[in-house]
């Protein structure tokens, strides 16, 4: 696999109507089913029997009581592909839906999305609309992203093999699992940057639609970078405006400059 496109999930998700329930054993990256059982079981036990308790726990205002509903019958709720369940900013520029047949079948193999719930999933991968911040804190499990950094280091490393990794992540996410210096030569992290009037600076609308134009782009254009560097020449190829820092051990991040949507 020549790259490995890592996405945070979304916030809202699409809830399916109809499909068949939950089959973990059905999911990629097997490694994280004993993880994913566990997280499963504490959430819909918590929203089953204290829902007012729940709802502080996912942050939710009384309005939202339908969230915790949700995440009560997650165990035989409809599934749908992860990649109609996310939706959003990001997941609106990228346009799973409308890529053209070879760009999905590359998705397929090159995208995943980090998932509080499952801890990554494919793009193919049915699983139910729920509602599960990765800063949460469940009972029974704990901390979210420390109940995933034990399991997530081997599925990333038979995900990623001997690819490059474009982690797109947020911040919140990233705190699931941290790439090793080791993997430090190919791992690239890209950040948007908004110019306006000469000046610079992070704007979260433009941060995910950029981001997800720019996966849409790589995955029509067919692109094979190998290294941080490689990325950079295919994205300005594809018409971006990129500076990349000097690479550390953390990787190389790419500072996309972008005026306008």
């Amino acid at each position: 696999m020549p790259v490995l496109i890592l996405l945070p999930p979304s916030e809202g998700k699409s809830a399916p109507v109809r499909g068949a329930a939950l089959d973990l054993d059905s999911l990629s990256l097997p490694l994280l089913t004993e993880t994913r059982q566990r997280m499963l079981e504490a959430l819909v036990d918590l929203c089953r029997t204290d829902p007012n308790h729940a709802a502080s726990v996912l942050g939710l205002s009384r309005t939202q009581s339908d969230l915790v509903t949700r995440n009560a019958g997650l165990l035989e709720a409809p599934t749908a592909r992860a990649d109609r369940i996310y939706t959003g900013v990001l997941y609106d520029a990228l346009g799973f839906g409308d890529l053209s047949t070879a760009a999905k079948r590359r998705a397929a193999t090159r995208v995943a999305v980090t998932s509080s719930l499952f801890g990554l999933v494919r793009p193919g991968d049915r699983i139910p609309a729920y509602r599960l911040s990765g800063d949460a804190t469940v009972p029974g499990v704990g901390q979210v992203s420390a109940a995933w950094r034990d399991t997530m280091g081997p599925a990333m490393g038979e995900a990623l093999g001997g690819g490059l990794l474009v982690d797109l992540r947020s911040t919140m996410y990233a705190g699931f699992w941290r790439p090793p210096a080791e993997l430090a030569d190919r791992v690239a992290t890209v950040r948007v940057l908004h110019e306006k009037d000469g000046r610079r600076q992070v704007v979260s609308h433009f941060n995910k639609a950029t981001k997800g134009r720019i996966v849409r782009a790589l995955l029509e254009d067919g692109a094979d970078p190998r290294t941080p560097e490689e990325l950079a020449g295919a994205l300005e190829r594809l018409g971006w405006t990129v500076e990349p820092a000097a690479a550390g051990r953390k990787g190389t991040q790419l500072d996309v400059v972008v005026a306008e949507l």
